[in-house]
């Protein structure tokens, strides 16, 4: 056994830092418990960042804040010239989030740089630990490094609606060189995400690990049925122009159609508003909102087509008028197939059980994947809970994901020279 597979991190220290960012931003969640409020921007967010910062600098990373506003430490490598194997994620959450969604990524990797300070064991690439500005609203800082951010300031909505400029001032950003955060791989020859699953599958099948074979691609729809509003008392049902029921037979096509569609892509329509909404009058407007992913943007495609298909013969059998209008476009980022297999060898020599899945959950990582090689490992939500004060992953389990992510890394470190 090499000296590298006999490294472990420290268990205890990983999930008291863990315990120590939670407190950051506690609040408590009524009769639901409690929770953490750490939207990005906000002072629990600089807080925790500076938290974050304290613990970079301890573990020997330099550290620094880009125009986008991302708080990157890094470890020096053998070969000051390579580029960069990153790790990380984020520590902004939801306004009623729990402990382990992004921060457990963050945490992880600053553990890694803890214990290759403390084993005096060098990489040959320069190490990394990125905290990513605000992954659960704009996604501005995984989107500006990877040169995919938009550059009209009104296409952001951070958390209270504020400017982004103003936003990144406050974490030590700068709006006005927002290019400049840009990385290429000649800086980062890969990135390594570890996270929670935000799903039941793990825990469904029974298996310690998840091998993220990619980030499936989204897209989003506004749907729009106009029928006749009229008197529900005196209107006979063979004359009605009922938007809501033929809004009520396309939220059915979705649901069967993504249901026995080859595969396991998912489609929603988890939005609807009704006009007038009274009790005596037949609805006369209906709007919808309707996503779709999948890890294979051609399934998306083809149900869209199935799904506009449908629409047109609806609206003919109802004498309703339907419109379908995009309004939000992602792309699918697979996993590098070596990473994965780098991962799965991880698992095997920790004496970890996997499997492999898509990620339905976008990630900091869908977006750096996009300019090097990406992996995404994942470990267990209990009951598939997330953005919840109720998200919990057992201390063994955070424990055991990052011994896959540091034996991987050590893999890729040797693989990639």
């Amino acid at each position: 056994m090499t000296r590298t597979m006999t490294l472990s991190i420290n268990g205890d220290r990983l999930n008291q830092s863990l315990d120590e960012l939670a407190q950051i931003g506690a609040k408590s969640d009524g009769d639901n418990g409690s929770c953490i409020r750490r939207l990005a921007f906000s002072p629990e967010d600089l807080a925790a960042r500076d938290r974050i910062t304290q613990w970079m600098e301890a573990a020997g990373m330099g550290v620094r804040i880009d125009a986008a506003g991302n708080l990157i430490g890094t470890y020096p490598g053998v070969d000051p010239k390579a580029p960069a194997l990153a790790t990380g994620s984020h520590i902004d959450t939801v306004p009623s989030g729990g402990r382990y969604d992004g921060a457990l990524g963050v945490v992880a990797g600053i553990e890694i740089a803890r214990l290759l300070q403390e084993s005096q064991i060098p990489l040959h690439h320069p190490f990394e630990v990125i905290a990513f500005a605000d992954e659960e609203h704009t996604m501005v800082g995984s989107k500006a490094m990877a040169g995919t951010a938009p550059t009209d300031p009104e296409r952001y909505a951070p958390p209270d609606n504020e400017a982004i400029q103003d936003c990144l001032v406050r974490v030590g950003g700068d709006w006005t060189r927002l290019t400049e955060a840009r990385r290429d791989r000649s800086d980062i020859i890969c990135f390594l995400e570890l996270h929670v699953e935000q799903g039941g599958v793990l825990e469904a099948v029974d298996r310690d690990i998840g091998v993220v074979e990619g980030i499936v691609g989204q897209r989003r729809y506004r749907i729009t049925i106009e029928g006749q509003a009229n008197h529900a008392g005196t209107t006979p049902m063979n004359m009605r122009r009922d938007a809501l029921t033929t809004a009520a037979q396309l939220i059915l096509a979705v649901e069967d159609m993504a249901k026995h569609y080859p595969g396991e892509p998912v489609a929603t329509i988890g939005a609807v508003t009704v006009w007038p909404n009274a009790i005596n009058i037949v609805p006369g407007f209906v709007e919808m909102k309707m996503g779709m992913r999948d890890l294979a943007e051609p399934v998306i495609e083809h149900m869209l087509a199935q799904f506009k298909r449908k629409m047109e013969t609806v609206a003919v059998a109802t004498r309703t008028r339907i419109r379908i209008k995009p309004e939000l476009e992602l792309q699918p980022t697979l996993a590098t197939n070596q990473v994965q297999d780098l991962i799965v060898e991880s698992c095997q020599e920790l004496g970890l059980s996997y499997t492999h899945l898509p990620s339905r959950a976008s990630h900091d990582a869908q977006e750096i994947g996009k300019f090097t090689d990406m992996g995404m490992i994942f470990v267990p939500s209990r009951d598939g809970v997330s953005h919840s004060g109720e998200e919990y992953t057992s201390p063994q389990q955070c424990i055991q994901g990052a011994n896959v992510l540091l034996q991987t890394l050590l893999k890729l470190d040797r693989y990639y020279r």
